[in-house]
């Protein structure tokens, strides 16, 4: 069987990917997205998400670009003198390898971000990470550890099939995350989590654009694959300028990705229905 698992991360981060997650969940394929729980729109992302019971909403862990969940006082070595996150940096990166006392605020900033998504009475669907930053040893650990205590059933491991990719489109350049990625799959899997056998966005991502996602579902593996995209009806203060947002709803939108799914005989699911 053919599983396809379509995501909109972001969720949260603005109303214009707010009103895009809706419109293409009610519309069009998609049946999941990842809620940025300090994202500036997030109430009005959860009263959609409300309004909505059969989207699929999980936690989109952000260490980055959006404000942390706890005081900048409490977490001081992720944060910099303006309180936003610099876990991207290499100083922070390593501190994380080597200090105790650095993975403990970790540790605190994550639990804060599943208390959070908790008190919105939603469902937790999965858990993923903004940028993928999970895939650092230490943050994938303690996301895992944590996501235990919440419930976590569900988990992102960005492994992507470039085979597929190449039926219609190759991709060029190194894949260096995957061996990470393989790591993150493997500790999710032996832990109890729903994992997909692999994700696609990776190459394009913020250039999913109809053509490509229809690619995608034409070329899609037997197994559980999760396909993410970025949709959003217009700019926002924290948009990508490189990003084809409302490209990306419009491949959602596309009528042709419907009857592919249709004559492909694949199967549009969330995590919660694996």
């Amino acid at each position: 069987m053919k599983t396809a698992i379509i995501t909109a991360d972001d969720f949260g981060v603005s109303v214009e990917v707010n009103r895009a997650v809706e419109q293409a969940h009610r519309e069009g394929v998609l049946t999941v997205t990842s809620l940025m729980v300090t994202g500036d729109a997030a109430a009005d992302a959860v009263e959609r998400a409300h309004a909505t019971p059969t989207l699929g909403v999980g936690l989109h862990v952000a260490l980055a670009e959006t404000p942390p969940a706890l005081p900048p006082s409490d977490i001081p070595d992720l944060v910099d003198a303006n309180g936003q996150f610099r876990i991207e940096s290499l100083p922070v990166a390593l501190a994380l390898l080597a200090k105790a006392s650095v993975r403990r605020q970790l540790e605190a900033e994550i639990e804060a971000q599943f208390a959070l998504f908790a008190a919105t009475g939603l469902p937790l669907d999965h858990v993923n990470s903004h940028k993928h930053m999970h895939l650092h040893p230490v943050i994938g650990a303690t996301l895992l550890k944590v996501g235990l205590r919440h419930g976590m059933k569900a988990l992102r491991a960005p492994i992507e099939e470039r085979a597929s990719l190449a039926a219609f489109e190759p991709v060029t350049g190194l894949d260096i995350a995957k061996p990470f990625a393989r790591h993150i799959q493997r500790s999710g899997r032996a832990a109890g989590m729903k994992v997909p056998d692999r994700t696609f966005g990776l190459a394009w991502s913020g250039a999913m654009h109809a053509a490509r996602l229809r690619g995608i579902l034409e070329n899609l593996p037997e197994g559980v694959n999760e396909i993410y995209l970025h949709p959003a009806t217009g700019t926002y203060p924290l948009a990508a300028p490189s990003y084809q947002y409302e490209a990306e709803l419009a491949a959602l939108l596309d009528p042709q990705a419907r009857s592919i799914v249709t004559r492909n005989d694949i199967r549009l699911a969330r995590f919660a229905d694996l």
